[in-house]
């Protein structure tokens, strides 16, 4: 099988497994109905384009008090008055393009900006060889930014979790583990995939989750960081 962009696929390749099904926001198919619901069970949403990448045309959904709504796409921010009107602008914004929503995860913070983790898992040609996590960092928001694809900066994975305060070399080890298992069930669908780059979150309660597997991840990033061993044994595995 062709390896395909598609967010809601890739959520029911996961959550097919179990103990990889806890570690997924709750996901629907973009319907107005659906939406409606929803927005009754959760005061925050949000929803992405399936084909999307780079955190482009993502929205965000928070019901207010009065039971209005503010809509937030990057740093861009629009209210509804009611559910009704909401509706209306997100079936405009969103026609002919398949969607998913999800419950908006509450991500643990540094500075008051959310950030959450870049994993990248490898395996050498051959579909018997064995998945490796080859490389890893910390994305931070950038500040009144709700997701990382615009960071403010990149910086190891346990110094971000000594910055949150969560920091503790049991948690990164679960996160490996979970990604491990992730690109072995993706791997099992697409046998030609050989790399996924995980974003892995963990909010303030220090549970892990599931955020996305990026089939073709950027790379730069990992050339930022000051141990270039990790840039150079991701370009390693890509060669063999």
């Amino acid at each position: 099988m062709s390896i395909k962009r598609d967010k809601w696929m890739q959520y029911r390749i996961l959550n097919d497994t179990s103990s990889l099904a806890a570690c997924l926001p709750e996901t629907r198919l973009l319907n107005p109905n659906g939406l409606a619901k929803l927005l009754l069970q959760h005061q925050s949403l949000v929803l992405k384009p399936r084909d999307g990448r780079f955190g482009r045309d993502i929205l965000f959904i928070t019901r207010n008090r009065e039971n209005s709504y503010r809509i937030q796409n990057e740093s861009k921010k629009v209210t509804m008055k009611d559910t009704e009107q909401l509706l209306k602008w997100i079936g405009k914004k969103t026609r002919g393009r398949g969607y998913i929503v999800q419950r908006h995860l509450q991500l643990a913070q540094i500075q008051h900006k959310p950030f959450d983790i870049r994993i990248m898992v490898q395996r050498r040609k051959g579909t018997s060889s064995t998945w490796k996590v080859t490389g890893s960092y910390a994305k931070v928001a950038a500040r009144g930014y709700l997701i990382t694809n615009v960071p403010s900066h990149i910086i190891p994975v346990p110094e971000a979790l000594k910055l949150a305060r969560i920091g503790e070399r049991s948690l990164i080890v679960k996160i490996q583990q979970i990604a491990l298992l992730a690109a072995e069930r993706i791997g099992e669908r697409y046998p030609t995939l050989r790399q996924v780059g995980f974003d892995i979150g963990i909010d303030k309660n220090r549970r892990i989750w599931i955020i996305e597997g990026n089939y073709w991840p950027d790379l730069l990033p990992f050339r930022s960081l000051k141990d270039s061993s990790t840039y150079r044994r991701i370009l390693w595995y890509q060669k063999h």
